[in-house]
């Protein structure tokens, strides 16, 4: 990948950064998933911020440390600040995250984020196995937000495909979750299925992404490439929603705040964690 050894990857370190730093991540998001993830940016020590009025959409981009344009509702109004915030955020060197909710599963969802992709430069874009297939190209199946029948088998190809032509870190989430850059692609083996059990949790992977992305190059153990980040940001959603599932929670509301719950506990508790062995070249 980009030349960082994946058993140097210390998550405890980036979350240090993170701390120090409180990074203003600004979101124009999906209106089903707002207080989650600002709720989850708020937990991992980043501040979030949901300023979507397409009258102030661009000025905060340009001020904040990071950007997550999520399309999960975006009316045509949404995308034209989406659209602004991202330029904004482009002229400030400030990241842009794009997590592509729903991508192909209607043509307006098609011609927005192709209006994105074509405006805006994104740092790292985030969907499941469906929307990276339909984004690189191939035949994917996407009913409403979901992907639909998709395996994992050839995602990582999609992934590199994809981060290839934008230039992006690619994010594939699933059951194993695949980062990939224009130099390779890792699988990552971290994570449990109940994440799947509340509406929300692909949204709050992005805000991750963006929360982590935001303190590259930070001093004091940042990370220093926007694949690593990624790396580190997937690694400890994952342990997150392990440590969430050792308390056995009743059912997925009980789950949705035992994994807030991990969160912010990782957060403050900066645990050694054994990324290399749940890491892959593929």
């Amino acid at each position: 990948m980009s030349g960082e050894p994946i058993e140097e990857l210390q998550i405890e370190e980036i979350l240090s950064t993170v701390e120090a730093a409180a990074p203003l991540v600004h979101h124009l998001t999906n209106d089903v998933t707002t207080s989650e993830t600002a709720n989850v940016t708020l937990h991992w020590g980043g501040l979030p911020v949901m300023a979507d009025a397409p009258a102030e959409a661009g000025d905060m981009a340009a001020g904040a440390d990071a950007v997550v344009i999520n399309t999960g509702t975006a009316s045509t109004t949404d995308v034209d600040a989406m659209v602004d915030a991202g330029r904004r955020a482009n002229e400030a060197g400030v990241p842009v995250v794009l997590d592509p909710v729903g991508y192909g599963a209607t043509p307006h969802r098609v011609e927005s984020v192709g209006r994105l992709l074509d405006a805006v430069a994104f740092d790292v874009i985030k969907g499941n196995a469906g929307e990276v297939r339909g984004l690189a190209g191939e035949e994917a199946t996407v009913r409403g937000v979901e992907s639909v029948g998709e395996s994992d088998a050839g995602v990582a190809d999609a992934a590199r495909a994809l981060a290839a032509e934008t230039g992006a870190v690619v994010v594939a989430s699933g059951p194993t979750d695949v980062v990939a850059d224009d130099e390779g692609a890792s699988a990552l083996s971290v994570g449990h299925e109940r994440m799947g059990s509340f509406v929300g949790s692909g949204c709050m992977l992005a805000s991750t992404l963006g929360t982590f992305a935001a303190v590259v190059d930070e001093d004091d153990g940042g990370p220093d490439a926007t694949t690593e980040a990624a790396l580190a940001a997937c690694a400890a959603y994952g342990f997150a929603g392990e440590r969430a599932a050792e308390r056995d929670p009743a059912g997925p509301a009980s789950y949705r705040t035992a994994f807030m719950d991990a969160v912010a506990a990782l957060a403050s508790e900066k645990p050694a964690l054994d990324v290399a062995s749940r890491i892959e070249v593929v």
